[in-house]
């Protein structure tokens, strides 16, 4: 496959994955963490604009001259930008403009990939663009199910989607010996920033499951009174659970046959097999101590990846989002990109069902604040 193939490829994705929604659907931001539909297929088409047709097409011409302060996420270097909370305001320009924009963008990197070919500058920032356009399609995906759960009539994305009702299909642990072990990226292929310097570190004996939680695990966790009981629960965690009166999983109903959670294929019985899904690392910790377990850290998942079925759940692990030993950040706006962020958030291993083809690996660090659980998370306990 060629680059422009791999190109086209990507993007072609993501419209795919708007195909299916209505007009209306494009607009919406419930809550300040969601961005509407229209607002992912702009960026996402501003971030080549921006950091590639600009600086590196002679004569460019920029499609609309206030997308560049519309579309801007969170690059200071660029400019200014819309508040996050106010994307669903964003009603004009149309999502037939944005879609035009897109195209009109597409045409031009195509002739910047004919102009450029061989050039290794390009090629590295073109392969960024398309990783982080990989990213906003997993956004995508679960932005929309929060939009669409917030409809009282609980409406359908897609009935072929079933991700909620996956399984495991292993039990057991596996041990990993003490020693010590290199983990992060090894400069073979792509890579983020924040997965570089490979490095030594030595982890103690551990034994690390090899199914992730189930619902009906959770469900005994709920039924034992979990979300009642202060002692399982940081204290930030227990906080959080008070101030907004957590008593389930994010989608998880209390119906008068039972439990039901909303899924893109609409509202459906929970399956008491299936792997647990939208959990916050709060839960995940409280539940863990309920069990008399831990979360491993990310260097003990990446050590024990190669032995583990992982993919289907980003789990959460007990490692604050912090630089590897030599990291720097790059110059400029593509510096912003991870480094800025490694505050207060916690690391997540793996991928999910939402994880685009291709766009997964061992060394990839995810991070979200604690309290964040709209995305597909899961959670994989270690002995203690």
């Amino acid at each position: 496959m060629t680059f422009l193939d791999q190109y086209h490829l990507v993007r072609k994705h993501t419209e795919d994955i708007c195909s299916l929604l209505q007009p209306e659907d494009h607009v919406p931001q419930p809550v300040p963490f969601v961005s509407p539909p229209k607002w992912h297929l702009a960026h996402t088409t501003w971030f080549f604009e921006e950091f590639l047709l600009k600086p590196h097409l002679p004569e460019y011409n920029v499609f609309n001259s206030d997308f560049s302060f519309l579309f801007n996420s969170y690059y200071n270097n660029v400019g200014k930008r819309v508040l996050r909370a106010n994307r669903g305001a964003i009603t004009r320009p149309s999502t037939a403009a944005i879609i035009e924009y897109r195209h009109y963008v597409d045409m031009h990197m195509e002739l910047l990939l004919q102009l450029k070919a061989g050039h290794e500058d390009v090629n590295q920032l073109i392969e960024l663009g398309l990783n982080h356009e990989q990213q906003h399609q997993e956004l995508l995906y679960t932005d929309i199910k929060y939009i669409l759960s917030c409809n009282p009539i609980s409406p359908v994305y897609n009935e072929d989607i079933n991700w909620e009702n996956q399984h495991n299909i292993e039990e057991g642990f596996i041990t990993v010996e003490e020693g010590v072990y290199e983990i992060g990226s090894d400069g073979e292929g792509f890579s983020f920033d924040n997965e570089h310097n490979r490095h030594k570190v030595y982890l103690n004996q551990f034994e690390i499951s090899k199914s992730l939680v189930t619902n009906g695990e959770f469900l005994e966790f709920i039924e034992a009174g979990g979300y009642s009981d202060f002692n399982l629960w940081l204290d930030e965690g227990w906080s959080w659970v008070n101030e907004n009166q957590i008593t389930a999983p994010f989608y998880w109903h209390k119906a008068e046959e039972g439990w039901q959670y909303f899924t893109l294929s609409g509202m459906q019985d929970i399956d008491p097999n299936a792997m647990l899904t939208h959990i916050s690392f709060y839960e995940a910790l409280a539940f863990a101590e309920w069990k008399k377990m831990r979360l491993p850290t990310e260097a003990e998942w990446e050590v024990a990846s190669n032995q583990l079925n992982w993919g289907r759940r980003w789990e959460w692990t007990h490692s604050a989002y912090l630089p590897y030993p030599g990291f720097a950040k790059p110059d400029g706006a593509v510096g912003e990109y991870n480094g800025k962020f490694m505050i207060n958030q916690m690391v997540l291993r793996g991928a999910s069902c939402a994880t685009p083809e291709g766009h997964s690996r061992n060394t990839y660090r995810n991070f979200f604040h604690p309290d964040e659980r709209w995305q597909f998370n899961g959670i994989r306990l270690v002995k203690p």
